[in-house]
């Protein structure tokens, strides 16, 4: 197992959130870690440091200055003894702290000291979430190279719904462990790969909309494989209900129009570009500027074409390798083959949309990749699995063009 004798600082800040933890590290222990909790003295409202201690099997560190260690230096001695830190729950005043580099507590100088990997799981009221300061925050952290856990959205302890929460001990524990796993950890080291994902909408007034089923969770799998893999990832994303995966840049979009200018934009520097979105193929030519009223006669709405992204990218003076996705209901492969000829790809994978319990709003799928004179079939998996098999390929082809 990934995490079996690795040493996991686990930090603890003051949210309702603290009241998992002792979970979070029964289900690390069973993993095979190590694991030394630190806690701020607001965290001890909400859990105690009794029960973490019991799951630990150490003693729960909350002084800054401490007689009992090690020159009296317990923030240095945990600095180095850690293999990970990660602080679940990040309130949003921990997350100010850690962004600004402000170190008044042992938590926060434990984090400022310790050259392990750092690792957050952000936990709040969904409006705090949301706010322009926490934003910032997490973007200096991002690109401090901290990963950002979560996180969840749904019904929150304070009665509102959104996102905010912090993402459940299990799926923590199963992030930590691929990020742990050093199969393909350096496969796209330091490659720069903008993916697009989830759908667009195109608007028909203040009101209404098409758009479709797409989720978002083949792009944002993809995504997150990347970044593990030691890519950096922007991440643009149509309207959809996911968090960010960790160590992704993200940009959301809404309409094809947008979703083309932020692609355009973080294509410069871009090695690799895959493009999962599922961007509407038309939108209205006239967006009324009032709600359509209901009317006895028939509605006759006017369509006019969106742009190709995928095409304007592939034929760029200077593309970046190429890779599109083909969601197809009727004869996939030669659809997808006429795509890949057409708009000019190194790659593209398809998948039949019409199989039962892939695909669409499902959290798994099956890819049929093709490149010029090959093709591989990936089996039904989960979509995560299929994001490292399919990047596998990617990273393998990719490295071809520049022999």
């Amino acid at each position: 197992m990934p995490l079996t004798h690795k040493r996991v600082l686990l930090g603890i800040s003051g949210g309702i959130a603290a009241y998992k933890t002792p979970d979070l590290v029964r289900k690390l222990t069973a993993q095979g870690a190590e694991v030394q909790v630190v806690m701020s003295e607001s965290a001890l409202e909400f859990v105690s440091s009794l029960s973490l201690q019991a799951v630990s099997g150490k003693p729960v560190r909350v002084d800054l200055l401490d007689t009992q260690a090690e020159a009296a230096m317990g923030h240095i001695e945990l600095a180095k003894w850690a293999d990970m830190m990660v602080i679940a729950p990040a309130t949003a005043n921990c997350i100010g702290k850690l962004a600004l580099g402000i170190a008044d507590d042992l938590l926060t100088t434990v984090y400022m000291a310790t050259a392990a990997p750092k690792v957050i799981a952000p936990a709040m009221n969904q409006q705090m979430w949301q706010a322009p300061a926490v934003s910032r925050n997490i973007e200096q952290l991002r690109n401090d190279g901290v990963f950002i856990f979560g996180p969840d959205s749904g019904e929150q302890a304070c009665g509102d719904i959104g996102p905010g929460r912090m993402l459940e001990p299990e799926h923590i524990v199963d992030q930590l462990a691929q990020l742990f796993s050093d199969e393909n950890h350096s496969l796209l080291a330091n490659k720069n790969i903008v993916i697009t994902a989830g759908p667009t909408r195109e608007a028909l007034d203040p009101v209404r909309y098409i758009s479709n089923h797409s989720s978002g969770k083949m792009g944002f799998a993809i995504a997150e494989a990347a970044a593990k893999m030691g890519a950096r990832v922007t991440l643009i994303a149509g309207p959809v209900n996911l968090a960010t995966p960790a160590g992704c840049t993200r940009i959301d979009v809404m309409s094809a129009d947008d979703m083309l200018t932020a692609t355009m934009q973080a294509i410069a520097p871009c090695d690799i570009f895959i493009a999962t979105a599922a961007v509407a193929d038309y939108k209205a030519q006239h967006v009324a500027p009032n709600k359509i009223k209901k009317s006895d006669g028939e509605l006759t709405l006017t369509f006019t074409k969106n742009p190709d992204i995928l095409k304007e990218v592939a034929n760029l003076p200077q593309a970046p390798f190429t890779v599109g996705f083909a969601a197809e209901s009727t004869d996939v492969e030669n659809y997808a083959k006429q795509k890949l000829a057409a708009k000019n790809l190194n790659m593209i994978a398809a998948n039949d949309i019409t199989v039962s319990g892939l695909g669409f709003n499902s959290d798994f799928n099956a890819l049929h990749l093709f490149w010029q004179g090959h093709s591989v079939q990936l089996a039904p998996d989960t979509k995560r699995n299929l994001a490292v098999s399919l990047l596998q390929h990617v990273a393998t082809q990719y490295q071809q063009t520049l022999a």
